[in-house]
């Protein structure tokens, strides 16, 4: 194939992360954009040869940078969402006794919320998110 073809594939493939989200595409777009600069300046240029190292360099970048790059972009996901709604004002779906977990709602989506409180919380009574724990808000009253 030539560069320029390798190269239109990689970042079709890069685009097409974007829709997917996976990290397949991404490591198989950066092969193929490599396969497309090393074939243009000459490196490479037998067509299985370049299927070769296109297939050697994206299956060796999903092995070994995959792991690590979902691991990072989970965590940074995570921080984010917990600076974003700690502080925010749940509203509980039902009565919630203390230390108990319950649905409430927040921003419009329902939630597992821990009572970490002294007292019960009534249907409908809001309270401050004082912590995240994966898909559970930890509350307390406000103020």
């Amino acid at each position: 194939m030539p560069y320029w073809a390798w190269l239109v594939f990689g970042f079709l493939l890069l685009a097409g992360e974007t829709l997917a989200g996976a990290f397949y595409l991404l490591f198989f777009g950066l092969g193929a954009v490599a396969v497309g600069l090393l074939a243009l300046v000459g490196a490479i240029e037998t067509g299985w040869v370049q299927w070769l190292v296109f297939t050697i360099l994206s299956v060796a970048s999903i092995v070994a940078l995959r792991p690590a790059t979902v691991r990072l972009l989970a965590r940074k996901a995570a921080v984010d969402v917990e600076d974003k709604i700690v502080g925010e004002t749940v509203t509980f779906a039902q009565r919630i006794e203390p230390g108990a977990v319950g649905r409430g709602e927040l921003r419009g989506a329902t939630w597992n919320v821990r009572n970490d409180g002294a007292e019960p919380f009534a249907a409908g009574e809001r309270a401050v998110v004082s912590r995240v724990e994966g898909l559970t808000l930890h509350v307390r009253k406000s103020g």
